[in-house]
């Protein structure tokens, strides 16, 4: 695979600098807006969207867990397959680029922004949080579960709730999510030390889209990244609609 692409383009081209700040037109905007309107919205009908939001979760977690889980053991297939390919031979930057760390202190770097502190609370928390809700079964309604008990649950049986809440917390914290966050960071990384194309998603579609990527397609591709991470983002503060009897969560 070459390391550098066929385009003209020079990143930050599109960039405006009103009020002395460097952003990306049209990306920016339209996220910024996109973002503030949903703020709005939410907190203007909070009733609505407490209702709404939680409806959607469960909604999306029953109808889409076959997903969610064949989608992690894609990852972890396809990340242990670079390793082995001629693939996992490329270097990021360039084939004289050199390191700036050794393997024990990018191995510290990277466990610590990817686990850190979580493991000190979730480590105890999040087991015994899948063994007792798997112990308490499943609650539908509606015809929607609504019960966080990892798969089927196992409804007064301690041994099988105990392997679930095991079988749930690896996943979660394992190889699986370590895999996810490896492929995304290489598609990065390849595209823009190697490609000399901008840190965004849409220089990952390069290969698919080509010189579309500098137009509307690519604007999209960031617009939609920009938006779900501000809604899905774990580590930022949430909005939260403060509506009786529960409050709503803009995290799906």
């Amino acid at each position: 695979m070459s390391d550098q692409s066929s385009t003209d383009y020079q990143v930050g081209q599109d960039n405006i600098t009103p009020f002395g700040l460097d952003i990306h037109n049209p990306v920016f905007l339209i996220s910024g807006l996109s973002i503030v309107a949903f703020v709005l919205l939410t907190l203007l009908f909070q009733t609505e969207a407490a209702v709404f939001f939680a409806w959607l979760r469960p909604a999306i977690t029953s109808n889409f867990d076959w997903f969610f889980l064949s989608a992690g053991n894609v990852f972890l297939v396809f990340a242990l397959a670079l390793c082995v390919s001629p693939y996992g031979q490329i270097r990021l930057g360039g084939q004289d680029a050199k390191t700036d760390f050794g393997y024990l202190g990018w191995f510290a770097m990277l466990f610590a922004a990817g686990m850190g502190i979580g493991l000190m609370f979730f480590g105890v928390s999040e087991p015994m949080s899948h063994f007792a809700s798997s112990m308490g079964g499943v609650a539908m309604e509606n015809g929607v579960r609504t019960d966080w008990a990892p798969l089927g649950a196992a409804e007064g049986n301690i041994s099988a709730a105990r392997d679930l809440a095991m079988a749930a917390t690896i996943f979660h914290w394992g190889l699986h999510p370590w895999a996810i966050y490896a492929i995304v960071a290489l598609a990065l990384a390849f595209f823009a030390y190697n490609n000399n194309l901008p840190l965004t998603l849409r220089s990952a579609f390069y290969p698919l889209l080509g010189e579309r990527i500098w137009g509307w397609p690519g604007h999209v591709i960031d617009v939609v990244a920009v938006f779900f991470h501000f809604v899905r983002a774990d580590h930022v503060p949430r909005v939260w609609c403060y509506s009786s009897p529960c409050w709503a969560q803009l995290s799906v």
